[in-house]
């Protein structure tokens, strides 16, 4: 599977579980501070409305929930509709992008980039569709993303990743996109309802300098 452990909590408030989902998609502002991504196949936009039932079919999956951190399970409608009110809200993340193919739109999940508190550290996290794994379509998102946060935000010095110790794919889409193993440790899993053991990777600005063609990463 290509899913990265997300940091971003996509599970519900008790205040937010109050709303109906029509009520959760009219944010009191839209972001507007995320440009749209484009790559060979994909597009990457903001989450909206359109999306909430491939959403809350693709992330309904216990191969995929318990790859994330904070993603429940089973994942409803009702959640799918408060993440895309959430995300549009500027209440998840900093940046959250719902993944698409090019040629036709199709949704197909989700990545995002969150800062730390020392201004100069950001982490990316993203999941996929159990449909689209093994396709390099995790690894295409992740280079736009990366370059998008270099590229366009001087104060940010370092990207961090970190994945399952147990998900080879995902830490091969991390390694493809230059990260270097820093160390490991545990992180908690909603789906779970446990900590589980995962790895942690950085991307200086100065190794993304000298990779930026992305043809000199294996």
């Amino acid at each position: 599977m290509q899913g990265e452990m997300i940091r971003v909590d996509q599970s519900r408030s008790p205040r937010e579980d109050q709303r109906s989902p029509k009520e959760r998609l009219r944010p009191e502002r839209l972001r507007t501070d995320c440009p749209v991504l484009l790559s060979e196949r994909l597009v990457m936009r903001a989450p909206h409305e359109e999306d909430i039932d491939a959403l809350a079919h693709l992330a309904n999956n216990a191969k995929v929930a318990t790859m994330v951190s904070r993603m429940p399970h089973p994942y409803t409608a009702d959640d799918a509709a408060d993440f895309v009110w959430r995300t549009r809200n500027g209440e998840i993340g900093k940046c959250v992008y719902a993944i698409t193919k090019a040629e036709n739109g199709a949704f197909i999940g989700c990545c995002g980039v969150e800062p730390h508190d020392d201004g100069k550290t950001v982490e990316i996290g993203y999941w996929l569709g159990e449909p689209y794994w093994n396709q390099g379509y995790m690894t295409e998102a992740c280079h736009a993303l990366v370059d998008m946060v270099f590229r366009t935000r001087q104060d940010v010095d370092q990207i961090d990743a970190r994945c399952r110790v147990m998900n080879v794919a995902s830490r091969r889409v991390i390694q493809k996109c230059g990260f270097q193993f820093q160390g490991s440790g545990l992180a908690a899993s909603l789906a779970l309802g446990s900590n589980v053991p995962v790895e942690w990777y950085r991307l200086d600005r100065k190794t993304w300098m000298s990779l930026r063609s992305w043809g000199n990463i294996a």
